[in-house]
């Protein structure tokens, strides 16, 4: 391969730097943990209205319809320096390219609103709202379907449980639900919308590591923390995988790692054969018990097919932090965009397993090596919002 960029920060290298340096902590516009304690289920929204009953809430898939995407253009310099220009051509790009298929909206600094509406084109909808970095995923609120309404869940981003200062992200979800008028759902939970996974029928799978955490929920048990997932998400099951923990400053979300594709099927992250083991790969190996023994909501065994990484040797892209997994990929509405690594074999295996999962749907390869340098990729940088609820 050739020799790694200096990429100043990635997301799998941050923990080494911040134990040099010190953690950061969030800005005051942050919602603390103690502030949402105190909120209950009944606790009214913005427009006055409480929840409906717990039985009546519903996260939904992925491959549903979608009324837009989310995304966010990167404005630190602190976190990408000089590799800032190259990242933010990856996510005009990006924008432009699910924008083909439905609207995306682009959050941006107000200064810098009109620098990434020429980067992203008309087609792209900029919105002047204060972000940091480009993580939508795990910035704007995870929304769901309760009586016939959409809700947002405001889940407290903290910066990966207080690894660096995002006090613009910190206020992204509440921002996004404002601007749309959507009922703000509020829980004592800290976590980001990357550490989970549905089939839209009742079952969330999520990484302990990125949530039982004391960086995030300390003193919460898994079992307090699995409650509040059932109430504020609506769903009835929850499959635990151990993840990965202090390694990458996401504590191993789980959409680099396993991900629906139906109720009863999950593509697992795989390492490129002959690759020595680490801890990716010992991660993805627990998953895989997990779903062996491990039914869904509905009681059915889930099926588990394997999505193979690229040749290392093979990829385009030169950092060795590098987001390999093809499971960070994302569903729109008529297509599904997955990485584009350079190992055109694996890229082109990787998108016919896609096309058997998603007949219907246009597959589209995105090279996105700046983004992936940083530790994330496609659905990292995306945040679906959904369409019309079901009644």
């Amino acid at each position: 391969m050739a020799q790694p960029s200096k990429t100043p920060f990635s997301r799998r290298a941050a923990l080494r730097t911040l134990a040099a340096t010190g953690a950061v902590a969030l800005g005051a516009s942050a919602c603390s943990p103690e502030d949402a304690m105190s909120q209950t289920a009944s606790s009214p929204s913005p427009s006055g209205r409480a929840s409906g009953p717990a039985g009546s809430r519903r996260l939904g898939a992925e491959w549903e319809s979608h009324a837009r995407t989310f995304m966010c253009w990167p404005a630190s310099t602190g976190v990408w320096g000089g590799q800032l220009p190259a990242v933010r051509k990856d996510i005009a790009a990006l924008a432009r390219a699910v924008g083909a298929y439905e609207p995306v909206v682009l959050l941006a600094r107000p200064a810098q609103v009109r620098a990434a509406q020429q980067a992203c084109g008309e087609d792209v909808e900029v919105v002047p709202i204060p972000v940091d970095d480009l993580w939508a995923r795990d910035t704007v609120p995870v929304f769901v379907e309760d009586g016939g309404q959409v809700r947002g869940v405001d889940l407290n981003f903290s910066g990966w449980g207080n690894k660096q200062r995002h006090a613009d992200d910190a206020g992204v979800a509440r921002a996004v639900l404002a601007k749309y008028g959507i009922p703000r759902e509020r829980t004592w939970l800290v976590a980001e919308g990357g550490s989970f996974e549905t089939d839209g029928a009742g079952t969330l799978m999520v990484t302990e590591s990125s949530v039982v955490n004391d960086n995030r929920n300390r003193g919460k048990s898994r079992q307090q923390i699995e409650d509040e997932l059932k109430r504020v998400f609506g769903v009835a099951k929850v499959i635990w995988f151990t993840g990965v923990r202090g390694e990458d400053i996401t504590d191993a979300h789980v959409d680099s790692l396993a991900r629906f594709v139906a109720p009863g099927v999950v593509l697992l992250d795989r390492a490129f054969p002959g690759e020595p083991a680490d801890s990716w790969s010992r991660s993805a190996d627990q998953a895989r018990r997990v779903l062996k023994d491990t039914p869904d909501a509905r009681g059915k065994k889930i099926q588990v097919v394997d999505l193979p990484q690229p040749d290392p040797d093979r990829i385009t892209g030169t950092d060795p932090e590098m987001l390999t997994s093809y499971v960070n990929f994302y569903v729109a509405n008529g297509a599904v965009f997955v990485p584009a690594f350079g190992d055109a074999k694996a890229d082109d295996r990787a998108k016919g397993i896609l096309r058997d999962h998603f007949p219907g749907r246009e597959v589209v390869g995105v090279k996105i090596d700046a983004i992936a340098s940083g530790g994330g990729g496609i659905h990292c940088s995306t945040h679906d919002q959904p369409g019309k609820p079901t009644e």
